[in-house]
């Protein structure tokens, strides 16, 4: 391993638990999407209020 200063050392962590903490939000997020979208049907739909 090459010599590091601690701060670092401290910025090569927080990058490692940030891009772990940002992989598992997008995986929780897009499973989320999917199974919410496969489980709704057609009466769902017509009980919405907004227009789109």
């Amino acid at each position: 391993m090459p010599q590091l200063s601690p701060l670092n050392w401290i910025f090569l962590f927080l990058l490692f638990w940030t891009a772990v903490l940002t992989m598992s939000i997008i995986l929780w997020w897009s499973s989320k999407i999917y199974y919410r979208s496969s489980s709704s049907t057609q009466s769902t739909f017509k009980g919405n209020k907004w227009n789109w």
